[in-house]
This record gives structure tokens, C-alpha cells and sequence, in this order.
């Protein structure tokens, strides 16, 4: 897949400025976005998403096309795995919902320059290391593990980072308790001081990036292609926001939601681990030669997977919990 450098300045550029509008529009108007408001911008998000995918298949052949989708479907539900560690966020900077809207796209901006880093260090250790594929195989395997002891320990809250960061923050600039509107700097008796709204902000950024460790890993099992990884990774954060709101009601049912994850991810670890056998250079694994006997997994193989399981699991979620609530 060649991608002309004139591709990723378009590519980048149109992101950016999808971006640049929804935050212009949301600081102008700061508002908890309605459940048919937040309807309808996820399902426009996901058609652009979708019309991509068939445009990549179109340019670059079916092959590529299937790996998008694949990359964006398996983001996007990582994603809300994500929103439950955003409602933590929220609930600790006791963030008003009309300001939540805001501090989430701030947020999400922010992980995109910082995830667009991570995917380029990946894009060239992988060109560079062969065995890489091992690491990431087995780190999804681990990754997977320890969302299904999440899952059936209730640890949601030890997932939430970010302590550190404030710890440093506050040590080193003035800050103000108090929300001051979606300013995020305030200028009081001649000093400056940093509302919670730009910690806010800050804290989700930094967290997301942390996301990253696992779900960028989880891209590459499916494409080798940064190009696919990054515009995966993007549509998916795109409409994070508007996903949050149209969620929030129902993410306390998703009871089962990790186990499906931890599925997906460990099915793309084993992936990426049979791809890495069938590529092998090292040494002390069967001479340094490849070993001829690890299948490849197919992408459309993996989508069906993927598919299969968030619906499997998401239905019993939402049967589990209305059968709990029928019973109170």
C-alpha cells in the first residue's frame, strides 16, 4: 500500500478540521448534547467512517478496505471501554454536564497528535524488528487477561491514570478549584491560574494515551499499514464524544462488554503471534528461520470474530442486567 506524502497532508488536514470545527461550535455553544443529537453525530461519524473504508477499497483494493473496517470496528468498541474511565474523570473533577461535551473533544484532540506519535515509533519498530509482532502478540494476551479479571472484580476505578500528571501540574502552575465557564485560564490580582476544566482536558489526553498501549497493538494485528492504523484510530476518537452521551445510560448494562474485548484482543494477540512464527528472524526460535507451519489468519476471518462477539456479548449484557432490573 503506497500512500504519497500529498495523502497524509489531505488525510491529516481533513481530520484536524473536523475536529477544529466541532470544538469552535462546542465552545460557542456549550451544551449537554440530547440523546437524538448525540444520535445522529455518531451515525454520521460512522458513515464517513464506513464511506472511507469503501474509498481505501476502491483505491488500494478490497484487502485494505476489509483491514479499515476491521481496525475501526475493533477501535471503537475499545473506545467505550474507555468512556466508563472518562465517567470516572468526570465524577472526580465533579465537571457539569453542559462542560463535559467540551472537555471530552479537547481531550480527544489531544490523544490524536499523541497517539499519531505512538503509531509512527510502532510503523518503524515493526519495519525495523520483525520480533515485534511477539511483543505486541503476547502484551494483547496479558491485556486481555486482565480485562476479564476486571470484568468479574469490579476494578474499574484502578484502571483510572492520570495521578501523576495533576501531581506535577499543580505542583508547577496555580489552579483554581472552582469551574469558571469553559474558560481554561483565568487571570485573577494580576496572576494566572488554570481552571479544573483545562485539567480535565489534560487528564483525558494523557489517559487515552494509555488506551493506546493496548489498542494500537490491537490495529497492527490487523494491518501492517500505519496509514490505516492512524485513520482507524481517528474515526474511532472522532465520535467519542458524541458516543459518550448517547451511552451514558447505558454503560452501567454493558456488563460483559470486557469479556468481549478481552476475546478480541486475545484473538488478535494470538494473531499477531502466528504472524510473527511465520515471519520469525529470531535466533533461538527454530534456527532464525520462519516457521512454515503457523497459519495466517485471514482479515475477514478476523472481522467475523470481531463481529460476532461484540454482538454476542452486548446482547447478554443488556439480557442479564434487564433480567437483574425485573427482578429488583
Amino acid at each position: 500500500m503506497h500512500i504519497e506524502a500529498w495523502v497524509w497532508v489531505v488525510t491529516v488536514l481533513s481530520l484536524v478540521g473536523l475536529i477544529a470545527f466541532d470544538l469552535i461550535y462546542q465552545s460557542r455553544h456549550p451544551h449537554e448534547p440530547s440523546f437524538k443529537e448525540s444520535a445522529l453525530q455518531s451515525m454520521l461519524f460512522i458513515g464517513l467512517a464506513v464511506v472511507f473504508g469503501w474509498f481505501v477499497a476502491q483505491v488500494w483494493g478490497g484487502q485494505y478496505g476489509n483491514e479499515f473496517i476491521a481496525g475501526f470496528i475493533t477501535e471503537k468498541s475499545l473506545s467505550v471501554d474507555n468512556l466508563f474511565v472518562f465517567l470516572i474523570i468526570f465524577s472526580q473533577f465533579k465537571v457539569p454536564r453542559r462542560l463535559q461535551s467540551e472537555a471530552l473533544l479537547a481531550g480527544i484532540a489531544i490523544a490524536l497528535v499523541l497517539r499519531g506519535l505512538f503509531i509512527a515509533l510502532g510503523a518503524a519498530a515493526i519495519d525495523a524488528f520483525s520480533w515485534v509482532f511477539y511483543l505486541f502478540g503476547f502484551f494483547l494476551v496479558y491485556t486481555a487477561f486482565m480485562l476479564v479479571w476486571d470484568t468479574f472484580h469490579e476494578a474499574k476505578e484502578d484502571k483510572v491514570p492520570g495521578g501523576l500528571v495533576m501531581k506535577w501540574v499543580r505542583k508547577n502552575f496555580a489552579t483554581v478549584e472552582e469551574f469558571h465557564g469553559s474558560k481554561l485560564v483565568i487571570k485573577q490580582d494580576g496572576k494566572r491560574f488554570l481552571t479544573p476544566l483545562l485539567l480535565v482536558m489534560i487528564t483525558i489526553g494523557t489517559t487515552d494515551v494509555l488506551f493506546a498501549l493496548d489498542s494500537i497493538p490491537a490495529v497492527y494485528g490487523l494491518t501492517d499499514e500505519a496509514y490505516i492504523v492512524f485513520t482507524a484510530n481517528a474515526f474511532a476518537l472522532l465520535g467519542l464524544r458524541q458516543l459518550y452521551f448517547l451511552l451514558s445510560g447505558l454503560m452501567e448494562r454493558l456488563k460483559y462488554l470486557g469479556l468481549g474485548l478481552s476475546i478480541i484482543l486475545a484473538w488478535i494477540g494470538v494473531k499477531l503471534v502466528l504472524h510473527a512464527m511465520h515471519e520469525n528472524e529470531l535466533a533461538f526460535i527454530n534456527g532464525g528461520e520462519p516457521i512454515k507451519w503457523a497459519p495466517e489468519i485471514s482479515t475477514e476471518l478476523s472481522l467475523s470474530v470481531i463481529l460476532v462477539t461484540l454482538v454476542v456479548t452486548t446482547a447478554l449484557s443488556l439480557f442479564v442486567t434487564r433480567k437483574k432490573k425485573a427482578s429488583i
